[in-house]
């Protein structure tokens, strides 16, 4: 009930004055009553001019690549120092935690990234090397497969290459992770399915380019970019500038090969934003892209979204990267989280990890004296490139400059002083760089290790670790996915501790597939090595371990 009272002041000295006020009351109430008609009207209508088919969906599968729990404990307490904030702030994936995955491959309790990548991709356990194959080396049928089938539309948008393990293992069936130029092939659709991916955006032009071009390192002499363009069966973009002009993604001719980077678009660290977009960049064209095409369509979409180089800055144990990546992640599951809100179609979101990376605590014990109970962000915070843009910087430098002293005094004041925030460096730590300066590799070590060891960041491996990894999901507050998303194992749900290749059967029950049905069609399939592969193929073992 309103308060009439100061409409009607304390007394009413007449019945006209008093009868007067009542129509003026019941006036106003009328209109407020058609006002919150008109606004509600407005509001349940106001974000789409049309109704989506009862059981459209999209479906979203996020993969942190390399993140563990103590990478989300590091990026916020970074975040923390950095933003001058409380204590009880957080990321926006910690809101949305709700289980968490055990990781191993069907060869190793340490899984690499494409047999965790297959996991989820086909629902299955295979051998580390995997992409979208059995154990046997069959190829088995995926989500994205199974969802395009059904007349979804599709798409990949990671930061390292678009034929690293994580994309490959949706998009593509080879035996070995190394296969990335038969991998380009397939995912612009030249195996038995056809074309499967509508949108892709990421690194890793090199692969879809032959030798002879500048940035190429395909082994044959095909130029898929040029093949698939020029008669308009792709729609390109190769730069920042092209990218821009997709508007945000109201401007997307589907469908879209974006290959942004010769290789990995760099760390966000060492990101230039003018030539470079962001993840969540890139997530808002796809998204944006993808809900345009299906609007007039009773089928949704799938997305793979991949931060792919928390990982790279595990292997590289470089805590000054891996904070801005974890950070850059979060950031493109706010797009996601918006787009969820602001859709009218059923909408679910998955985001886990393929593995840990790195081993990695948030203290180290740096003397043999009794460990002390602290790290230091801002040691962090004051390093502006990772040990990967540095060490090319120092290399290069180098190639044409020999005076020793020139060569000294560039790493002591350009290096560790302005770009790393070092003013104590040791003589033994220059010492260190110089010996290793024909040895990039190990170089890259040597600076990252300055910076742990100043902040007190552990590490335990260059390689990957079989840590549990965590869940966490977002859903639409309507539609039936709500309730299975935080069921229980037992229920296909993600609601505790899983094995990845639940996640993978997750996926498969809220679209609503067979996943065995797509395999059937995958039989002849190109995916054995060719014979100038065989000797990687025979030392695969040794070369992914850091991988």
């Amino acid at each position: 009930m309103f308060d009439t009272k100061p409409l009607l002041g304390e007394e009413a000295p007449s019945v006209y004055n008093t009868t007067h006020r009542r129509k003026t009351v019941y006036a106003v109430l009328k209109a407020v009553a058609v006002a919150i008609l008109v606004v509600s009207a407005l509001v349940y209508s106001g974000s789409s001019s049309h109704k989506p088919a009862p059981n459209k969906k999209n479906i979203i599968f996020m993969v942190t690549d390399g993140m563990g729990p103590a990478s989300l404990s590091l990026a916020r307490s970074f975040k923390q120092f950095r933003d001058d904030l409380p204590i009880n702030d957080i990321l926006a994936l910690d809101r949305h935690l709700i289980g968490s995955s055990r990781t191993r491959s069907s060869s190793s309790l340490v899984t690499d990234s494409a047999a965790g990548a297959t996991a989820f991709s086909c629902g299955l356990k295979s051998y580390n090397g995997a992409i979208g194959v059995d154990p046997s080396k069959n190829p088995c049928g995926t989500i994205l497969e199974a969802l395009k089938l059904q007349g979804y539309l599709t798409g990949l948008v990671v930061t390292t290459r678009i034929t690293d393990a994580t994309p490959a293992a949706f998009s593509s069936h080879v035996d070995y992770r190394f296969q990335e130029d038969l991998i380009a092939e397939q995912q612009l659709g030249e195996y038995p399915l056809g074309r499967m991916v509508d949108l892709i955006i990421g690194g890793g032009r090199c692969h879809f380019l032959p030798a002879s071009v500048d940035g190429g390192c395909r082994a044959d002499s095909r130029n898929l970019i040029k093949e698939y363009t020029e008669n308009d069966i792709w729609s390109y973009v190769g730069n920042r500038q092209q990218f821009d002009e997709l508007d945000g993604g109201k401007n997307v001719t589907l469908p879209l090969l974006g290959l942004l980077a010769t290789s990995d678009i760099p760390y966000d660290i060492d990101r230039n934003p003018k030539q470079y977009p962001s993840l969540a960049e890139q997530v808002k064209v796809a998204l944006t892209a993808l809900s345009k095409a299906t609007e007039d369509s009773d089928k949704g979409f799938f997305l793979l979204i991949e931060g792919s180089r928390i990982d790279h800055a595990g292997h590289h144990n470089d805590p000054s990267a891996q904070v801005r990546e974890v950070l850059a992640y979060d950031e493109a599951y706010k797009e996601v989280l918006k787009f969820i809100e602001d859709s009218d179609v059923e909408t679910v979101a998955v985001s886990t990890s393929d593995h840990e990376t790195g081993g990695l605590v948030t203290s180290r014990q740096v003397s043999p004296s009794y460990p002390d109970y602290i790290w230091y962000p801002e040691v962090l915070l004051n390093c502006s490139h990772s040990g990967e843009f540095l060490t090319s910087k120092i290399v290069s430098f180098t190639r044409s400059n020999s005076d020793a002293k020139v060569v000294e005094d560039f790493i002591t004041k350009e290096i560790f002083q302005n770009d790393m925030g070092i003013q104590d460096a040791t003589a033994q730590e220059v010492k260190d760089v110089k010996e290793n300066l024909s040895t990039p590799g190990q170089l890259l070590y040597v600076l990252n290790n300055m910076i742990s060891l100043r902040s007190q960041t552990g590490w335990t491996t260059h390689g990957h670790s079989a840590v549990d990894v965590n869940i966490y999901g977002a859903v639409s507050n309507f539609g039936s996915i709500k309730t299975q998303l935080y069921q229980s194992a037992e229920n296909v749900g993600l609601l505790g501790n899983h094995e990845n290749i639940e996640i993978g059967k997750f996926m498969e029950s809220v679209a609503g597939v067979d996943l065995s049905k797509i395999t059937e069609l995958l039989k002849d399939t190109k995916h054995h090595p060719s014979s100038v592969d065989e000797i990687n193929a025979n030392s695969f073992d040794q070369y992914h371990q850091t991988q």
